[in-house]
């Protein structure tokens, strides 16, 4: 199993060598280049993503073609469209990978199979879920209860690295503020 999974699960489940064997055969590699759309809107989510490196991008595009940026999926963190992997409709989001990025990959069928097979693995995957969720709730909150200037300190300060990771226009976006506004707080610090 690869090592990034394994710490995944680690502390979390105790996996027999054959359970082992049966996670690793679920989770696909995968290798995405730097702007490759991995689910375009209006398609079903086939696959939940666990980054190995890279970032992944969850968005959804406005009619005028405008973009904002719903979810970001870093080192160690499992994302998808969300509502369509679990209901099996079309997105209404799509996913692009930000970098070059290393991938795994599993089907709604294996993750479920997973499920029954495999002792504590639901409960593993709940519990991922439910940081997600939380995370998801603080970023909406943030968006309404805070400031632009607020937004980005916060952002500094929980993950300043990606300032220099992403380009300017995804960074406004998953702020909620305009380039301009974000080159201006950029330029106070």
């Amino acid at each position: 199993m690869h090592p990034a999974l394994q710490k995944q699960i680690e502390g979390k489940i105790s996996l027999s060598a054959e359970q082992e064997q049966l996670v690793s055969s679920c989770y696909k590699p995968r290798l995405a280049k730097k702007g490759e759309i991995l689910l375009e809107k209006g398609s079903v989510a086939r696959y939940l993503f666990f980054v190995v490196k890279g970032c992944l991008r969850v968005f959804l595009t406005k009619d005028d073609g405008s973009e904002w940026t719903r979810f970001l999926i870093f080192e160690d963190h499992f994302g998808t469209a969300f509502p369509s992997f679990v209901q099996q409709k079309p997105s209404v989001a799509a996913i692009q990978s930000m970098e070059p990025s290393e991938l795994f990959m599993i089907s709604r069928q294996d993750a479920q199979m997973l499920m029954k097979e495999i002792p504590g693995w639901e409960t593993l995957m709940r519990l991922g879920l439910e940081q997600d969720y939380i995370a998801s709730i603080e970023r909406i909150e943030s968006l309404i209860t805070l400031d632009a200037k607020e937004r980005y300190n916060i952002l500094m300060q929980t993950q300043p690295g990606l300032i220099q990771r992403l380009p300017g226009k995804i960074i406004a976006d998953y702020l909620g503020i305009s380039q301009e506004t974000l080159s201006r707080l950029k330029s106070k610090k």
